[in-house]
């Protein structure tokens, strides 16, 4: 039952791409075929980048409502974008280039979570301070972004505002190739982590009751899930809270917690969500709006349900 749930899943997702990619295309393989497939390309690798990351930080943390939004990586990422733009301008962004500019991003956030975990998570240590302090991160550094965005000026804030939103039409083919190799190295080395996730489902004292390594799962897991958030956000931008949306999605359509069909499942469940985000902005309202609107709009009013829901079942 449960992979034939995933091969129709599978099926709906190739029928929303073929319409993406030829849909008024007019074949045109010149042009604008090839630009189609490469905006695909970035939801494809972003899409598995926010489903990954964010089955993953639940399980680990045992809490469903929770993205790895909440740790700061974004705000990072923000703060640096501002950064660049008040000390450089938009020539500085043109001497980095896109590939120069992504990999700094990149790197700047792994730093970031390596100094969060390396000050946090040390021997067996409780997650709960981490993600404590996460938040509070976030808010003092989207805070101080803020404050820079003051001192720029209209023109590079415009700038900035179109990288703080997420977008697939900015991916290029250089950036492209260095988000796929960094998901390739995230999917060869989880893989082994595969099996133990849903042992760390059952929560911390469970685990390690049945002789789990709890506190290397953790800082492995983490590590894991930076590089995610870290390729998403560099390449199609902040991702927000929808990864709220996507992990609990997957959980219903798949019908079971264990990973092996919840982790596929939120995968298609993020592509198809911005595959049809992206249609709906080319053909239904001609650029009038953009990707991260309706996203946002769709989990921002899902999550506030599942709030609501909580609150009268407690």
């Amino acid at each position: 039952m449960r992979m034939n749930r995933l091969l129709a899943l599978a099926l709906l997702l190739a029928v929303l791409a073929a319409v993406f990619v030829f849909a008024g295309a007019g074949l045109d393989v010149a042009y604008v075929i090839p630009k189609r497939l490469q905006r695909l390309s970035a939801i494809v690798i972003g899409g598995l980048c926010v489903a990954l990351s964010s089955i993953l930080f639940q399980t680990l943390v045992g809490n469903r409502i929770l993205t790895p939004a909440i740790m700061g990586y974004e705000a990072v990422y923000l703060l640096w974008q501002s950064l660049l733009l008040l000390l450089a301008g938009t020539a500085g962004m043109a001497v980095l280039g896109t590939g120069g500019g992504f990999l700094v991003s990149i790197a700047l956030m792994l730093g970031y979570s390596w100094a969060l975990q390396r000050w946090l998570l040390r021997g067996d240590a409780d997650i709960f301070p981490v993600l404590l302090l996460g938040l509070v991160l976030t808010l003092v550094l989207g805070t101080f972004a803020q404050f820079v965005q003051l001192r720029i000026s209209p023109g590079e804030f415009a700038v900035f505002q179109g990288l703080s939103h997420a977008s697939f039409n900015r991916a290029r083919p250089d950036t492209l190739l260095y988000a796929a190799a960094g998901l390739a190295a995230v999917l060869v080395l989880g893989r082994r982590l595969l099996p133990v996730l849903d042992v760390m489902a059952l929560g911390r004292d469970n685990a390690r009751s049945l002789g789990l390594d709890h506190a290397r799962v953790l800082r492995v897991g983490f590590a894991l899930i930076a590089v995610l958030v870290a390729v998403s956000t560099s390449l199609i931008g902040p991702a927000g809270f929808m990864g709220i949306f996507i992990a609990n999605t997957a959980y219903a359509l798949a019908g079971s917690s264990r990973h092996r069909w919840t982790l596929p499942t939120g995968c298609m469940v993020a592509i198809g969500l911005f595959v049809a985000a992206q249609l709906l902005v080319e053909h239904v309202f001609n650029y009038r709006t953009t990707v991260s609107i309706l996203v946002n709009l769709v989990c921002g009013g899902y999550f506030l349900g599942l709030m609501l829901r909580r609150g009268s079942t407690a």
